[in-house]
């Protein structure tokens, strides 16, 4: 678990975590959606981002907050396709893209992005996990249960944990027999899709679990609901609930990719964890 690898390049981890940039080219995104949704501003917030000290950016122009809506193909490329050709002439840090359809990782593949982060796992899109492997992508794979637009409709485990463990196990083995080399593989357990309040809490605070599948572990917190649930906060007062969940994870050794909106936050407690931890 010392390196993760994308598309042309190795990501080194170890005992280092990194930071995933979040990049909405939507009008309808949870927290920042409408602010990006501009080309020239969602390129403009991406190089922002970079220079607060992002490791990677994540391109997504389909909103998958709770309750969402698919859109239309066309729409969604007209959306990310410029933004990532653009990030990627004018910069070398990785870039994502954020899509469950195959045909959207095929086209920004082609632009220049480096890996693929799919809500649904590689499970949704037919060919999608084709399209990884023939470009040597990297992927994130999501757990997620249910759709965006049915995902908070009374979940349900029978053990969050293991139930989670037991879909990443089953993805690995697939997707390793179909050709996608086990090193361009991370996990996101998928906190706040089709989780109540008490399976993200139980998964947090068990995340050091997902370390036995060797894998690197994608945390995404930032300002979900579940922390303004928890802490009787709108979006906008969510940034200490984010950095201290992360904090916690970083703690426990559990997590190597943070995917945030707030980068220079994040990079300072990442930082400061890290000159702490090597005392």
């Amino acid at each position: 678990m010392h390196l993760w690898r994308l598309r042309g390049r190795d990501l080194p981890l170890g005992s280092r975590c990194v930071v995933m940039g979040i990049v909405n080219v939507t009008p309808d995104s949870f927290f920042d959606g409408g602010r990006f949704v501009q080309t020239d501003a969602a390129i403009a917030h991406g190089l922002e981002l970079i220079r607060q000290g992002a490791d990677l950016l994540d391109v997504g122009g389909e909103s998958t907050r709770p309750g969402s809506q698919p859109i239309a193909l066309d729409e969604e490329l007209q959306r990310v396709v410029p933004v990532v050709t653009a990030l990627a002439q004018q910069t070398a840090v990785p870039i994502s893209v954020d899509t469950s359809k195959a045909e959207v990782a095929v086209a920004c593949l082609q632009a220049g992005a480096h890996l693929v982060n799919d809500v649904t796992g590689l499970t949704g899109a037919p060919h999608m996990a084709e399209v990884v492997r023939d470009f040597g992508a990297g992927v994130i794979v999501m757990h997620m249960q249910g759709t965006p637009a049915t995902m908070q409709i009374a979940p349900r485990y029978d053990d969050v944990v293991t139930d989670i463990a037991s879909f990443f196990g089953e993805r690995l083995q697939s997707l390793t027999a179909l050709g996608i080399p086990l090193e361009a593989i991370a996990l996101d357990p998928g906190i706040g899709f089709g989780k109540t309040r008490g399976h993200n809490i139980t998964l947090l605070a068990q995340l050091a679990k997902f370390r036995e599948l060797g894998r690197p572990v994608c945390l995404g917190v930032s300002r979900k609901g579940f922390l303004g649930n928890l802490l009787e906060r709108p979006l906008e007062e969510r940034l200490a609930g984010s950095l201290a969940t992360a904090a916690y994870a970083l703690a426990q050794d559990a997590v190597q990719i943070l995917r945030v909106h707030d980068v220079a936050q994040t990079r300072d407690l990442v930082r400061v964890w890290e000159v702490l931890r090597g005392v």
